[in-house]
């Protein structure tokens, strides 16, 4: 999978794909700027009456639950719906999943209205929804209890999307194939935003190709190598959350081929 991550890499900066982001207002910026060093284009709107529109032009769509209010789901919902009418693929992060109820009973409403291609969350999330014990505190994982592999499996057969987990080994699941990424660096964890960014790089890879297992293993690959390389010049978060971002758009084709580390369980 490593020359397929270099050469989806070179396609979405070919082609510029607009990613419509309904996403978390905490780190819509570095959402929208990190989208743009992957290659992509940003569309953040969030308004009911304008999500419709905006769907057809955008060739993929993310909803990012972390800071949600009644009308931002009805925006999710109108959008959602809109994408799956044009056939363009629909990212879930459903940031918090297990903390309250009222994520959870979105998320519900989210997968029975909505055709969702692909579910990025952390340990806690995933684990919450496929029920294995998920553990969060706001919005950040606390693990989860049993298999991840096993737990994204049975999200991804129950759901029909593409599962994926990330952690310090990221895990890829179309409830067939398993890949597991890991490239990624502990200072990730370091600064708020780096599970919504790299949903919006998902965003990127997912208007690509029609593999969503590809899409989710090749963009997380590139960001956290990304990650890598920047973790490894940073002071701290601060120069981190910089440093990634010029990794990124900085990178070549001929560092990600040696590089990736991608592998198929």
């Amino acid at each position: 999978m490593k020359n397929e991550t270099a050469r989806l890499m070179k396609r979405v900066r070919e082609t510029r794909p607009l990613v419509h982001q309904i996403t978390n207002n905490v780190t819509v910026n570095d959402c929208a700027n990190i989208t743009l060093c992957a290659g992509g284009s940003p569309v953040m709107s969030d308004s009911a009456d304008d999500v419709e529109d905006m769907v057809k032009l955008a060739s993929s769509l993310v909803l990012n639950i972390g800071t949600l209010n009644d009308e931002i789901v009805r925006a999710m919902i109108i959008a959602g719906k809109a994408a799956n009418e044009l056939g363009k693929p629909v990212i879930l992060d459903p940031v918090g999943a297990g903390a309250t109820g009222y994520r959870m009973r979105t998320i519900d409403r989210l997968l029975s209205e909505i055709r969702i291609s692909i579910i990025k969350g952390n340990a806690g999330e995933i684990g919450a929804l496929a029920g294995a014990g998920g553990k969060v505190r706001g919005v950040d994982s606390g693990g989860l209890d049993g298999d991840p592999v096993e737990a994204c499996i049975a999200l991804s057969k129950r759901t029909g999307a593409t599962v994926v987990m990330t952690g310090a080994v990221d895990i890829i699941t179309d409830g067939r194939r398993v890949a597991a990424v890991n490239n990624g660096h502990e200072m990730m964890s370091s600064i708020s935003g780096t599970g919504c960014m790299s949903a919006a790089v998902i965003g990127c890879y997912a208007a690509c190709t029609d593999d969503m297992l590809t899409a989710s293993a090749a963009a997380l690959a590139v960001f956290c190598i990304a990650g890598n390389k920047a973790a490894k010049r940073s002071r701290g978060p601060g120069t981190f959350i910089m440093n990634l971002k010029d990794e990124m758009a900085n990178m070549t084709e001929n560092e990600v081929v040696p590089l990736a580390n991608i592998r198929l369980l």
